[in-house]
Protein backbone atom coordinates (compact mmCIF):
# COMPACT_ATOMS: atom_id res chain seq x y z
CA UNK A 1 0.00 0.00 0.00
CA UNK A 2 1.09 3.65 -0.94
CA UNK A 3 3.09 5.63 1.93
CA UNK A 4 2.17 2.09 4.32
CA UNK A 5 4.96 -0.46 4.73
CA UNK A 6 4.30 -4.12 5.60
CA UNK A 7 5.43 -6.25 8.74
CA UNK A 8 7.44 -7.81 6.78
CA UNK A 9 9.50 -4.38 5.80
CA UNK A 10 9.35 -2.86 8.88
CA UNK A 11 10.82 -6.32 10.70
CA UNK A 12 13.50 -6.06 8.14
CA UNK A 13 14.14 -2.61 8.63
CA UNK A 14 14.50 -2.90 12.79
CA UNK A 15 15.78 -6.49 12.31
CA UNK A 16 13.48 -7.12 14.29
CA UNK A 17 10.98 -10.78 13.75
CA UNK A 18 7.43 -10.28 12.86
CA UNK A 19 6.56 -12.12 15.93
CA UNK A 20 7.80 -9.56 17.83
CA UNK A 21 5.96 -6.64 15.94
CA UNK A 22 2.71 -8.85 16.65
CA UNK A 23 3.06 -9.18 20.20
CA UNK A 24 3.49 -5.36 20.27
CA UNK A 25 0.39 -5.33 18.82
CA UNK A 26 -1.74 -8.14 21.16
CA UNK A 27 -0.55 -6.17 24.02
CA UNK A 28 -1.42 -3.03 22.80
CA UNK A 29 1.93 -1.34 23.12
CA UNK A 30 2.39 -1.01 18.98
CA UNK A 31 -0.55 -1.15 16.89
CA UNK A 32 -0.71 -1.34 13.02
CA UNK A 33 -1.64 1.78 11.31
CA UNK A 34 -3.59 -0.19 9.12
CA UNK A 35 -4.80 -3.47 9.13
CA UNK A 36 -6.56 -5.20 5.61
CA UNK A 37 -10.28 -6.38 6.44
CA UNK A 38 -9.70 -9.42 4.34
CA UNK A 39 -6.61 -10.89 4.69
CA UNK A 40 -5.69 -9.85 8.31
CA UNK A 41 -2.65 -7.61 7.42
CA UNK A 42 -0.55 -5.16 9.37
CA UNK A 43 0.41 -1.99 8.33
CA UNK A 44 2.63 0.92 9.34
CA UNK A 45 2.87 4.53 8.75
CA UNK A 46 6.30 6.07 8.30
CA UNK A 47 5.42 8.35 11.28
CA UNK A 48 5.26 5.18 13.16
CA UNK A 49 8.67 3.75 12.38
CA UNK A 50 10.22 6.80 14.36
CA UNK A 51 7.89 5.80 17.62
CA UNK A 52 9.13 1.64 17.39
CA UNK A 53 12.55 3.43 16.89
CA UNK A 54 11.34 5.40 20.68
CA UNK A 55 9.91 1.79 22.15
CA UNK A 56 13.30 0.04 20.92
CA UNK A 57 16.02 2.30 22.38
CA UNK A 58 13.93 2.82 25.89
CA UNK A 59 13.75 -1.34 25.86
CA UNK A 60 17.54 -0.86 25.37
CA UNK A 61 18.15 1.05 28.17
CA UNK A 62 16.43 -1.60 30.18
CA UNK A 63 12.92 -0.57 30.59
CA UNK A 64 10.51 -3.00 30.66
CA UNK A 65 7.53 -3.56 28.37
CA UNK A 66 4.88 -2.28 31.09
CA UNK A 67 6.73 0.72 31.73
CA UNK A 68 7.29 2.07 28.27
CA UNK A 69 3.35 1.14 27.57
CA UNK A 70 2.74 3.51 30.67
CA UNK A 71 5.47 6.41 29.80
CA UNK A 72 4.37 6.78 26.20
CA UNK A 73 0.73 7.10 26.94
CA UNK A 74 1.64 10.87 27.80
CA UNK A 75 5.54 11.95 27.20
CA UNK A 76 7.19 15.21 27.13
CA UNK A 77 10.50 16.30 27.65
CA UNK A 78 9.89 16.70 31.86
CA UNK A 79 8.48 13.15 32.28
CA UNK A 80 11.28 11.80 30.37
CA UNK A 81 13.68 12.97 31.89
CA UNK A 82 12.06 12.12 35.14
CA UNK A 83 12.08 8.52 33.45
CA UNK A 84 15.72 8.47 32.85
CA UNK A 85 17.08 10.06 35.50
CA UNK A 86 15.22 7.53 37.26
CA UNK A 87 16.69 4.27 34.82
CA UNK A 88 20.30 6.30 35.40
CA UNK A 89 20.17 5.15 39.14
CA UNK A 90 18.79 1.59 38.14
CA UNK A 91 21.69 1.31 35.49
CA UNK A 92 24.26 2.18 38.26
CA UNK A 93 22.75 -0.14 40.76
CA UNK A 94 23.29 -2.83 38.02
CA UNK A 95 26.78 -1.91 37.52
CA UNK A 96 27.58 -2.13 41.28
CA UNK A 97 26.28 -5.58 41.37
CA UNK A 98 28.43 -6.35 37.88
CA UNK A 99 31.21 -5.29 39.68
CA UNK A 100 30.69 -7.33 42.64
CA UNK A 101 29.79 -10.55 40.55
CA UNK A 102 33.39 -10.33 38.98
CA UNK A 103 35.17 -10.01 41.56
CA UNK A 104 33.32 -13.10 42.83
CA UNK A 105 34.24 -14.88 39.92
CA UNK A 106 37.57 -13.71 39.92
CA UNK A 107 37.97 -14.85 43.29
CA UNK A 108 36.59 -18.45 42.16
CA UNK A 109 38.96 -18.70 40.07
CA UNK A 110 41.56 -17.76 41.05
CA UNK A 111 40.60 -20.67 43.78
CA UNK A 112 40.68 -23.16 41.60
CA UNK A 113 43.96 -22.24 39.51
CA UNK A 114 45.31 -22.40 43.48
CA UNK A 115 43.89 -25.50 44.02
CA UNK A 116 44.85 -27.20 40.94
CA UNK A 117 48.92 -26.71 41.62
CA UNK A 118 48.35 -28.03 45.65
CA UNK A 119 46.24 -31.31 44.05
CA UNK A 120 49.85 -32.04 42.55
CA UNK A 121 50.71 -32.64 45.78
CA UNK A 122 47.74 -34.43 46.98
CA UNK A 123 48.00 -35.57 50.62
CA UNK A 124 50.81 -32.98 51.40
CA UNK A 125 49.53 -31.29 54.95
CA UNK A 126 50.64 -27.74 54.97
CA UNK A 127 50.53 -25.31 57.13
CA UNK A 128 49.17 -21.64 56.80
CA UNK A 129 48.08 -18.57 58.54
CA UNK A 130 44.79 -17.30 57.26
CA UNK A 131 43.15 -13.87 57.80
CA UNK A 132 39.66 -13.16 59.74
CA UNK A 133 37.20 -13.90 57.38
CA UNK A 134 33.57 -14.58 57.93
CA UNK A 135 30.88 -17.07 56.34
CA UNK A 136 27.14 -17.43 56.28
CA UNK A 137 26.00 -20.20 58.19
CA UNK A 138 22.86 -22.83 58.71
CA UNK A 139 22.71 -25.61 61.02
CA UNK A 140 22.33 -28.88 59.09
CA UNK A 141 19.73 -31.05 60.27
CA UNK A 142 20.10 -34.42 62.11
CA UNK A 143 20.82 -37.02 61.13
CA UNK A 144 23.14 -35.01 59.48
CA UNK A 145 23.54 -37.16 55.88
CA UNK A 146 24.08 -35.63 52.38
CA UNK A 147 20.66 -34.69 51.74
CA UNK A 148 20.62 -32.80 55.40
CA UNK A 149 23.97 -30.72 54.13
CA UNK A 150 22.14 -29.99 50.47
CA UNK A 151 19.11 -28.71 51.86
CA UNK A 152 21.15 -26.30 54.56
CA UNK A 153 23.43 -25.27 51.95
CA UNK A 154 20.67 -24.19 49.27
CA UNK A 155 18.95 -22.50 51.73
CA UNK A 156 22.12 -20.14 52.17
CA UNK A 157 22.22 -19.54 48.67
CA UNK A 158 18.45 -18.70 48.70
CA UNK A 159 18.80 -16.38 51.84
CA UNK A 160 21.80 -14.63 50.16
CA UNK A 161 20.48 -14.36 46.92
CA UNK A 162 16.53 -12.54 48.63
CA UNK A 163 18.70 -10.26 51.10
CA UNK A 164 21.20 -9.75 48.16
CA UNK A 165 24.16 -10.68 50.89
CA UNK A 166 27.53 -10.17 49.66
CA UNK A 167 28.73 -13.97 49.39
CA UNK A 168 31.68 -15.61 47.35
CA UNK A 169 30.35 -18.27 45.04
CA UNK A 170 31.39 -20.75 47.10
CA UNK A 171 30.24 -22.99 49.97
CA UNK A 172 31.34 -25.44 52.63
CA UNK A 173 30.55 -27.37 55.81
CA UNK A 174 31.92 -27.45 59.51
CA UNK A 175 32.62 -30.90 60.98
CA UNK A 176 32.64 -31.48 64.70
CA UNK A 177 35.75 -32.35 65.61
CA UNK A 178 34.34 -35.03 68.07
CA UNK A 179 32.54 -37.17 65.10
CA UNK A 180 35.81 -37.04 63.00
CA UNK A 181 37.72 -38.48 65.69
CA UNK A 182 34.52 -41.00 65.91
CA UNK A 183 35.34 -41.63 62.09
CA UNK A 184 31.97 -39.80 60.82
CA UNK A 185 33.70 -37.86 58.54
CA UNK A 186 30.56 -36.72 56.22
CA UNK A 187 28.19 -35.76 59.58
CA UNK A 188 28.11 -31.98 59.17
CA UNK A 189 26.80 -29.39 61.78
CA UNK A 190 26.26 -26.41 59.43
CA UNK A 191 26.85 -25.75 56.22
CA UNK A 192 28.14 -22.24 55.14
CA UNK A 193 29.14 -19.49 52.32
CA UNK A 194 31.92 -17.02 52.48
CA UNK A 195 31.38 -13.58 52.92
CA UNK A 196 32.13 -10.21 53.26
CA UNK A 197 31.30 -8.37 56.83
CA UNK A 198 27.50 -7.54 56.72
CA UNK A 199 24.76 -6.35 58.95
CA UNK A 200 21.96 -7.51 56.86
CA UNK A 201 22.15 -11.34 58.09
CA UNK A 202 22.27 -12.53 61.94
CA UNK A 203 23.59 -15.80 60.98
CA UNK A 204 27.23 -14.84 60.26
CA UNK A 205 30.58 -15.92 61.88
CA UNK A 206 33.88 -14.84 62.00
CA UNK A 207 36.65 -17.13 61.39
CA UNK A 208 39.45 -15.72 63.15
CA UNK A 209 42.54 -15.07 62.17
CA UNK A 210 45.24 -18.12 63.01
CA UNK A 211 47.54 -21.04 62.32
CA UNK A 212 45.82 -23.70 60.23
CA UNK A 213 46.27 -27.55 59.23
CA UNK A 214 45.32 -27.93 55.68
CA UNK A 215 45.06 -30.25 52.71
CA UNK A 216 43.00 -30.18 49.73
CA UNK A 217 41.37 -33.21 49.37
CA UNK A 218 40.29 -34.75 45.45
CA UNK A 219 37.58 -37.06 45.07
CA UNK A 220 34.07 -37.44 45.92
CA UNK A 221 33.18 -36.49 49.50
CA UNK A 222 32.50 -40.03 50.98
CA UNK A 223 36.14 -40.84 50.29
CA UNK A 224 37.19 -37.50 52.21
CA UNK A 225 37.63 -40.00 55.12
CA UNK A 226 41.30 -41.24 53.90
CA UNK A 227 42.38 -37.23 54.11
CA UNK A 228 41.22 -36.95 57.40
CA UNK A 229 43.46 -39.38 58.62
CA UNK A 230 46.73 -37.72 56.94
CA UNK A 231 45.71 -34.37 58.63
CA UNK A 232 45.02 -36.65 62.18
CA UNK A 233 48.29 -38.46 61.66
CA UNK A 234 50.30 -35.30 60.73
CA UNK A 235 49.34 -33.02 63.73
CA UNK A 236 49.84 -35.82 65.67
CA UNK A 237 53.19 -36.97 64.49
CA UNK A 238 54.35 -32.60 64.43
CA UNK A 239 52.92 -32.41 68.26
CA UNK A 240 49.96 -29.94 66.66
CA UNK A 241 46.96 -29.10 68.78
CA UNK A 242 43.50 -28.84 67.22
CA UNK A 243 41.55 -26.51 68.44
CA UNK A 244 38.60 -26.26 65.70
CA UNK A 245 36.08 -28.36 63.90
CA UNK A 246 36.96 -29.01 60.84
CA UNK A 247 36.26 -26.14 58.04
CA UNK A 248 35.63 -27.99 54.76
CA UNK A 249 35.89 -25.56 51.57
CA UNK A 250 34.64 -26.71 48.44
CA UNK A 251 36.99 -25.83 45.69
CA UNK A 252 35.57 -27.84 42.87
CA UNK A 253 32.19 -29.34 43.28
CA UNK A 254 28.93 -29.55 41.76
CA UNK A 255 29.00 -25.96 40.18
CA UNK A 256 32.15 -26.25 38.42
CA UNK A 257 32.35 -30.05 37.43
CA UNK A 258 30.12 -32.90 36.72
CA UNK A 259 32.55 -35.70 37.61
CA UNK A 260 32.88 -36.20 41.82
CA UNK A 261 36.41 -37.57 41.01
CA UNK A 262 37.31 -34.01 40.26
CA UNK A 263 35.85 -32.63 43.36
CA UNK A 264 38.64 -30.75 45.40
CA UNK A 265 38.38 -29.61 49.01
CA UNK A 266 39.67 -27.92 50.87
CA UNK A 267 40.12 -29.33 54.88
CA UNK A 268 41.23 -27.15 57.37
CA UNK A 269 41.73 -27.28 61.15
CA UNK A 270 42.81 -24.20 63.86
CA UNK A 271 46.19 -25.45 65.63
CA UNK A 272 48.50 -24.77 68.36
CA UNK A 273 52.07 -24.86 67.63
CA UNK A 274 54.60 -26.52 69.97
CA UNK A 275 57.43 -23.68 71.50
CA UNK A 276 60.14 -24.40 69.28
CA UNK A 277 58.25 -25.77 66.46
CA UNK A 278 59.39 -26.26 62.67
CA UNK A 279 57.54 -27.46 59.99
Amino acid sequence: MKNLFSIGELAKYQHLSKQTLIYYDKIGLFRPAYVDPDTGYRYYSSKQIDYLDTILIMKKIGFSLKEIQEHLKDFNIDSSLIALRKQLTVIDKQIQELHLIRSRLLHRCDQMENAKLHTQTENTVVLEEVNPRYILFRDVAPPYTLREISIATKECFADSFQKQLPIFFECGVVVPFQKIQEGRYTEASAAFLPIEKTDKAHNVKLLPQGTCACLYHVGDYQSIGRSYLRILDYCKEHSLKIKSDSYEFCINDYITSSDENEYITKIMFYVDLPEGFRS
